[in-house]
């Protein structure tokens, strides 16, 4: 009876075909990623491989948009952020990393290095308010992304930090169009609002919703005026507006 296992293939590894390679736009902006996280801090270090640190990532408008933090290290943590693998913030529609076109990073090892164990927390969120703080005072809404409330704590003096953009120039251009952006948040917003509609969500993602029906007004009231057109005239607001 003739064998019905196939001849052995020496050039097949048995790992399968390999896999899809990313998207060229795609590959290019994680590669910008990596470069950025390969720049050197303060410290003569890279500045992605600090194990603490704080972030914030800032939109197509130089508005800020996210503040967070991290003791598992600048890189792996945004990373996450970044390439849509699962974090709270992307799972809960809270964040579109198309939206992210630039990152602060401030790498704070050194700093915390001396500190006990039990006051690197401490030092570590009130770094993280302070951050928080700025922001808050640059954006033009007043307001970010972030669902879960920065505990107050005292303000610090932090290091330098590291700003870069991470979209290459090739695709810069046409992912900062008004019209690709306004689509993307709109989208943004009907899948929080969904969520909204079908958990028991806390306050704080309502006021999130709230933000990115800001943001979205904002930047289509811009879009407007660069095209040259008025804004509708609008009824006066209601003097008792719903609450959410």
């Amino acid at each position: 009876m003739p064998s019905r296992i196939p001849p052995h293939d020496p050039s097949n590894t048995g790992a399968g075909d390999p896999p899809p390679q990313l998207p060229a736009d795609v590959a290019a902006i994680r590669a910008a990623i990596s470069a950025v996280f390969d720049t050197l801090g303060p410290d003569g270090n890279k500045v992605g491989n600090s194990k603490h640190g704080v972030y914030a990532f800032y939109d197509y408008d130089g508005e800020p948009i996210y503040v967070g933090q991290t003791c598992e290290s600048l890189r792996q943590r945004i990373g996450r952020h970044l390439t849509n693998q699962r974090t709270d913030a992307v799972a809960m529609n809270v964040l579109d990393p198309f939206e992210v076109a630039e990152i602060e990073m401030w790498p704070l090892d050194a700093d915390m290095r001396d500190l006990h164990h039990s006051e690197r927390s401490h030092y570590l969120n009130c770094a993280e308010y302070t951050v928080f703080q700025r922001v808050l005072r640059a954006s033009a809404v007043g307001a970010v992304l972030n669902e879960k409330e920065i505990q107050p704590c005292p303000e610090i003096i932090l290091p330098a930090s590291v700003r870069r953009r991470i979209i290459p120039d090739a695709v810069y251009e046409q992912r900062r169009h008004p019209d690709i952006r306004i689509a993307r948040r709109a989208a943004t917003i009907a899948n929080l609002a969904r969520v909204i509609s079908e958990r028991d969500v806390s306050a704080g993602l309502r006021h999130t919703l709230l933000t990115q029906a800001q943001r979205l007004e904002r930047l289509t009231a811009q879009r407007l005026a660069q095209l040259g057109l008025t804004p509708r005239a609008t009824p006066p607001e209601d003097s008792n507006p719903p609450t959410l």
